[in-house]
């Protein structure tokens, strides 16, 4: 591994938010371990990389010799399952995500091949002309990722994955408000009232038959490859927990809904909901889940802006708040399906 290899680093809107990269003795630690990944397939570092430093993880892209650049990937703590489930996905899932080059699920340490072309750069390349319906196959395709993974949903808590299951919300929903200390006395006020409605919800939807699985939590645009036509690779599970499939919708709808409008949304929501027909089960009845699981996806993404390192906490602590009491402000709006 070249020590001294030249390097350009991204710290986004975060500049000063301290990560473990800051640190010598473990930045020599971890290039040491993606050298003898690399090695293990006989690979060899080439060329400058690229160090992007966030509060929630650290992604050095590795310029290799005679193929694509390979990506090394450090989490927080809170998020360290990420490199043993991205190890368990590539076995049980392994045509959807990335296969990893090394994993050290211990340390949150994942080496990872590259991906191809970022769905979000395909849909920025035809702006203007992209087909509105250009987001039905991957939500499809992840539909599918979540159905097969239902039976393994015990097996995902056991890595360190985050237990949010359906029945469980209103308990999270305590404990993450009473733990938020951007949420005004007015907007803290709203939320408890709301709490009974919201224990109402929870019952109606673990009460629709649908176990509960894995939610990536976050899935935009920029969380999945398109690497070939009608081909999709999903990454970047940081943010997961086991909880009701139906929450994961909330995301990739919304980000949709903002490059094509608010009519993207019923035909998205029937393609996704495809997956989830049979037993029984009526359409009205699965439309009634997913909306009531748009408004409950609010508390998951609320719980992912506690993931992050602990230095770096000290610094964005507050704007973690900030950003998880407007997702939890999410919960008052009516949903828009």
């Amino acid at each position: 591994m070249q020590r001294d290899a030249p390097e350009i680093a991204d710290r986004g809107q975060y500049p000063d938010a301290e990560t473990p990269w800051e640190h010598e003795a473990w930045r020599e630690e971890a290039l040491e371990w993606v050298e003898r990944g690399l090695a293990a397939h006989g690979l060899r570092e080439t060329g400058q990389r690229k160090v992007r430093l966030r509060p929630w993880s650290v992604l050095v892209r590795v310029p290799v010799e005679g193929r694509e650049a390979v990506w090394f990937k450090a989490n927080p703590p809170a998020s360290a399952f990420e490199a043993g489930l991205t190890e368990a996905l590539a076995r049980w899932v392994p045509a959807y995500v990335l296969k990893p080059l090394a994993v050290d699920a211990r340390r949150g340490w994942t080496l990872l091949p590259d991906g191809g072309a970022l769905f979000r750069n395909v849909l920025d390349s035809t702006r203007g002309t992209a087909d509105p319906r250009v987001w039905e196959e991957p939500l499809r395709q992840y539909a599918g990722v979540q159905s097969v993974l239902v039976p393994y949903a015990e097996k995902i808590e056991l890595l360190g994955v985050p237990s949010a299951r359906t029945t469980a919300l209103p308990e999270i929903f305590d404990r993450v408000v009473d733990g938020n200390t951007a949420l005004a006395p007015t907007d803290l006020k709203a939320l408890r009232e709301l709490r009974p409605r919201l224990a109402e919800w929870c019952a109606e939807l673990a009460g629709a038959g649908i176990a509960d699985t894995l939610d990536h939590s976050d899935l935009h645009d920029g969380q999945l490859f398109a690497p070939e036509p009608g081909r999709f690779t999903f990454f970047d599970w940081g943010d997961a927990a086991v909880t009701h499939p139906f929450c994961s919708f909330l995301v990739p709808a919304r980000a949709a809904r903002e490059r094509f409008g608010p009519e993207v949304l019923p035909r998205l929501r029937d393609v996704y909901l495809e997956q989830w027909e049979g037993d029984g089960r009526t359409k009205a009845e699965l439309r009634r889940a997913v909306s009531l699981a748009w408004r409950l996806g609010a508390i998951g993404r609320a719980c992912s802006w506690g993931r992050l390192f602990p230095g770096a906490s000290d610094g964005v602590g507050a704007a973690g708040d900030t950003e998880g009491a407007r997702w939890l402000l999410e919960l008052l709006t009516e949903p828009p399906l």
